[in-house]
């Protein structure tokens, strides 16, 4: 119908989920939900679990135009239970006029969509802008590379690319609060660098983890040399 084997949200099935949490002073913790072996259903419902547990800020990259939705969908499906995400005024109030279906707050915030401003025609890759901001962007695999991994059996792949593209959305989101006031410098340092120190320490047993590293420092040279030339172009201008 379309030209192109990339299935409708509805279609898609959820081989795996990652996610970080942060909470408090010191309380952080990134990993995948769930086992290698554990089935659609239960992967979903981990989710939802983790939502209704902790009702934390949601913060996505592209997740309000295609992540949230082929849960929603694949939810429907399985027979999931998610009464704390589809909250919206019933139980709670506070869900009234900000819950995670409400698309202008930030219970839900999509760093994609705010940046450009709700046009689509603005939107950026997180791989690119990420690796301009200093950041290592995506490392070994992109999303168009997973059908093909989950048909080779390569569940541990996915979950590691899956770990380290919400590590990038977690550096884009710590850079955004700086920018918009919501955090001091220093904040953003430490923050910046309790990431580090995970990757770090996870090194040495995950390969996904030496090659974020890499293109970590790799990024941040090139930022430097722009920053350096840009510097040195006003100076002359």
């Amino acid at each position: 119908k379309t030209g192109s084997d990339f299935l409708p949200h509805y279609l898609h099935r959820v081989a795996a989920i990652s996610v970080l949490l942060r909470a408090g002073d010191d309380d952080f913790s990134l990993g995948t939900l769930g086992a290698p072996g554990d089935d659609e259903r239960t992967l979903v419902q981990s989710f939802y679990h983790l939502i209704k547990k902790h009702t934390p800020q949601l913060v996505s990259w592209n997740g309000g135009g295609f992540d949230l939705q082929v849960l929603h969908y694949r939810a429907l499906i399985n027979g999931v239970h998610a009464e704390r995400y589809w909250e919206q005024g019933e139980r709670d109030r506070e869900f009234r006029y900000d819950n995670y279906l409400n698309r202008y707050h930030s219970r839900h915030l999509d760093l994609m969509d705010v940046l450009a401003l709700y046009t689509a025609r603005a939107n950026a890759p997180l791989d690119a802008l990420a690796k301009l901001c200093g950041f290592p962007g995506k490392q070994g695999m992109d999303g168009s590379q997973v059908w093909s991994a989950w048909q080779q059996g390569r569940i541990a792949d996915i979950r590691a690319y899956c770990e380290t593209d919400v590590a990038n959305t977690w550096l884009m989101f710590c850079r955004f609060q700086t920018m918009r006031g919501a955090w001091s410098p220093k904040r953003y340092e430490e923050e910046v660098e309790r990431l580090r120190a995970f990757a770090s320490a996870q090194a040495p047993k995950a390969i996904h983890w030496q090659e974020f590293l890499q293109g970590w420092d790799e990024s941040q040279r090139f930022y430097r040399l722009r920053r350096t030339d840009a510097g040195s172009s006003n100076t002359r201008s």
